[in-house]
C-alpha cells in the first residue's frame, strides 16, 4: 500500500510517498520503500512548501492523491506554529481522501532511521547491547526536545530541557539536530530529522493492520512563545 508521511515538527519540511509491504505471516518483516521524498529546512516555511512538497512527490511517483491507502504525521514535540501546519494538513487530507491518519512521536521517527538502519551506523556509534540511543531536537530558548531509546523503544522522554540539564543515561550514541548534538560527548549518528520512512517504519504495524487510529494529539511540552510572553507582561504589570 501506498503511505504518506509528513513532518513539521522541526525546522525541516518533510513529506513523502513509502510503499509499505505486510510480511506473509507474523514472524515476516515489514517492507518498505520509499518511492518519493521532500525535504526542506526552512522553520519559516512550513505553510508555504508542504503542500507542493506532496504534490511533487505524487508527480514524482507517477500517482494520485487516490491512490494514497494511508497517511503518517509526526505530532512533535515540536514548535507550536510549525507543529500545527503539518497535523492540520495532514487531517484536511485524510479527511478528503477518506483515509486513516496515524500520529507518531516525531522523536521516534529519527530514532527508527537511526538505531534501525545499519546504513546509517558509522561503526564507531554502532550501538552495544547495554547501550541507549540519545535523540534531540532544537526546541529554541536554548532547549532542546529529547527522548532514549533501548532496542528501538522509547524508554524515557518526551521532554524539553536544556542540554545542560539533560541526563544521557547509559546513551551510547546520539541522533537529531546537527546544532544541538555536539552539546554532549556522544559518537553521532547521521539521522537529523524525521524521514519519510521512519515515520512510516513507527507505525507500520498498525497501518498494515488497518488499525483504527487515535486521535491526533500535538506534543508541544510547553505552552506557545507567545502565551509565554503574554503571561510575561501580566507578571510585570500585577495584572
Amino acid at each position: 500500500m501506498l503511505v504518506l508521511a509528513v513532518d513539521t515538527a522541526t525546522p525541516a519540511v518533510t513529506a513523502g510517498l513509502v510503499e509499505l509491504e505486510q510480511g506473509v505471516d507474523a514472524a515476516t518483516p515489514v517492507r518498505m520503500r520509499t518511492v518519493a521524498s521532500r525535504v526542506r529546512v526552512d522553520p519559516r516555511a512550513h505553510a508555504e512548501v508542504l503542500t507542493p512538497q506532496i504534490l511533487e512527490c505524487l508527480t514524482e511517483a507517477g500517482c494520485s492523491r487516490t491512490d494514497i491507502a494511508a497517511l503518517v504525521v509526526g505530532v512533535g514535540p515540536g514548535p507550536f506554529t510549525g507543529l500545527r501546519v503539518g497535523m492540520a494538513t495532514a487531517a484536511a487530507f485524510g479527511d478528503a481522501l477518506g483515509i486513516p491518519v496515524y500520529g507518531v512521536c516525531s522523536l521516534d521517527a529519527i530514532a527508527a532511521d537511526a538505531a534501525l538502519d545499519p546504513a546509517l551506523r558509522p561503526a564507531s556509534a554502532e550501538l552495544r547491547p547495554a547501550g541507549e540511543l540519545l535523540v534531540v531536537t532544537d526546541a529554541r530558548r536554548r532547549e532542546v526536545y529529547w527522548a532514549r531509546y533501548r532496542d528501538g523503544v522509547r524508554i524515557a522522554g518526551p521532554e524539553v530541557c536544556k542540554p545542560a540539564d539533560l541526563d544521557a543515561g547509559q546513551a551510547t550514541a546520539i541522533a537529531g539536530s546537527a546544532s544541538h548534538v555536539d552539546f554532549f560527548d556522544l559518537p553521532v549518528l547521521p539521522a537529523e530529522t524525521p524521514a519519510p520512512a521512519g515515520l512510516v517504519r513507527v507505525a507500520a504495524v498498525d497501518v498494515c493492520a488497518r488499525a483504527v487510529p487515535d486521535p491526533l494529539v500535538p506534543l508541544y511540552l510547553r505552552r506557545p512563545d507567545a502565551v509565554e510572553k503574554a503571561y510575561r507582561t501580566l507578571d510585570r504589570t500585577r495584572a
